[in-house]
C-alpha cells in the first residue's frame, strides 16, 4: 500500500477550505493510515495528523499506522485531544458528516466551543475509490475465496435443504477458508423468495424446479469481495431458462463495454437496454451495481441515475438482474470488475453458466 496517503490528505483538507479533518469513519481512517481496529480517531493538520486509539489497541496502532503520531488514552478519545492540546491550533475542522451523528456533532460543539466544526461530506469518497494494485489484490484474493466457497456450495444443493442451512454452509466455509468475517449476511433465496432482490434465508426447503440465487462475500486483508449466482434445482422451465439468459447476455454486454471514463447510466444502460429488448424491464428494480473496497458498497453507484463518469482503476460490481413474483422466480448475476481506460478486468473467476443440480 502507500505510504504516501496522509500527504494526500494535507492536500484535501486545503481544498476543503478548514485547518483540520476529524476523521471518523473506520474504513477512511484504515485507508489513510492502515490501522484495522475498531476505535480510533485521527486529526489531519497543515503537515501533522494524530492517530488517537484506546488502550485495547497499543501495540496493534504502533504496528499499523504509518504516517501519523501514535496516542494511547483511558480516557475518550475527543477528551485526551483536549487535554493534550492537539486542537488548539485549529479554529475550523472539518467532520464526516456521513459518519457523525447528530448527538456526537451536537456534543463536540458543547465541549469544544472555541472551535468551528463543519460537516463535511464525501471527504475521501473519491480518492478511496481508485484502486492501487496491491488494493485490487487483495480484492482478487478475498473474491477467490467466494469461488471456492460457491464451488462446494453447489454440491451441497438439492431438494429438501433449507436456506438456513445453506447460509450457515456459506458463512462457515468462507471463514474455513481464511475470510476475516463475511462482508454482508449471505442470500439464499429459492423458489418465489428468490423474486426479492435480497430476501433473507429462511426455512424454506428447496425444490425441484426452483431457481436459487445466491449471493455472498467475505472480507480478507480488509477488502471485500461479492458475487452472485443462480442455480437450479431440476428443470426450472422454459420461462425461467429464458430469462436467466436474458440477464446473462445482460451481463456479457455491460462486462464487455465497461471502461474507465464510461458514466454510470451509461453502463447501466448496456445492461438495462438488453432486459428492456426482451421485455422484462419492469422486472429490474435496482441499479447495476456498485463500488467495493474496504466496504462492500461503496462509491461509485453504477446506475441509471449517475452521470458521473466512472475513474481508472475503480472497482465496481456488474449484477442485473430480473425479479418475478408472479411466476415466482428471481435470476442476478454479479461479478466485480476493475476499470481500465481500455476496458476492464474481471476479478470473478466462477462460470456463469445455470447450474443445474
Amino acid at each position: 500500500m502507500s505510504t504516501g496517503r496522509l500527504s494526500v490528505l494535507y492536500t484535501r483538507r486545503a481544498e476543503l477550505g478548514v485547518d483540520a479533518l476529524l476523521l471518523s469513519h473506520l474504513p477512511d481512517i484504515r485507508w489513510a493510515c492502515g490501522f484495522s481496529g475498531t476505535n480510533g480517531v485521527v486529526l489531519v493538520g497543515d503537515e501533522t495528523a494524530h492517530f488517537v486509539t484506546d488502550g485495547r489497541y497499543s501495540d496493534q496502532a504502533r504496528q499499523e499506522v504509518e504516517g501519523a503520531e501514535v496516542h494511547v488514552t483511558t480516557d475518550g478519545l475527543l477528551s485526551y485531544l483536549e487535554s493534550e492540546d492537539l486542537l488548539a491550533p485549529y479554529g475550523q475542522i472539518g467532520v464526516q458528516a456521513d459518519d457523525v451523528t447528530v448527538s456526537r456533532y451536537q456534543a463536540l460543539r458543547d465541549q469544544f466551543p472555541n472551535v468551528t466544526w463543519t460537516p463535511l461530506t464525501g471527504v475521501l469518497t473519491r480518492l478511496r475509490a481508485s484502486k492501487e494494485t496491491a488494493e485490487v489484490d487483495r480484492i482478487r484474493r478475498a473474491q477467490r475465496i467466494t469461488d471456492a466457497v460457491f464451488e462446494e456450495i453447489v454440491e451441497l444443493l438439492s431438494a429438501g435443504v433449507t436456506e438456513r442451512e445453506v447460509a450457515a454452509e456459506v458463512t462457515y466455509r468462507h471463514l474455513q477458508k481464511g475470510a476475516d468475517a463475511m462482508a454482508f449476511p449471505p442470500i439464499v433465496a429459492s423458489g418465489p423468495h428468490a423474486a426479492q432482490p435480497h430476501a433473507r434465508p429462511t426455512d424454506r426447503a428447496l425444490q425441484d424446479g426452483d431457481l436459487v440465487v445466491l449471493d455472498m462475500g467475505c472480507f480478507r486483508d480488509g477488502y471485500a469481495s461479492d458475487m452472485t449466482r443462480t442455480v437450479a434445482i431440476g428443470e426450472p422451465g422454459e420461462e425461467a431458462r429464458t430469462a436467466f439468459e436474458v440477464v446473462r447476455h445482460a451481463q456479457t454486454r455491460a462486462l464487455d463495454t465497461a471502461c474507465a471514463g464510461i458514466t454510470g447510466e451509461g453502463l447501466d444502460a448496456k445492461a438495462r437496454d438488453v432486459i428492456e429488448d426482451a421485455g422484462l424491464g419492469s422486472l429490474f428494480s435496482h441499479s447495476l451495481g456498485h463500488g467495493i473496497g474496504l466496504e462492500v458498497h461503496e462509491w461509485p453507484r453504477v446506475s441509471h441515475k449517475t452521470s458521473e463518469e466512472l475513474p481508472e482503476g475503480v472497482c465496481v460490481t456488474i449484477e442485473p438482474g430480473v425479479y418475478n413474483p408472479e411466476a415466482g422466480y428471481g435470476v442476478r448475476i454479479e461479478d466485480i470488475v476493475v476499470l481500465r481506460s481500455d476496458g476492464a478486468d474481471n476479478l470473478t473467476a466462477t462460470s456463469k453458466a445455470l447450474h443445474i443440480v
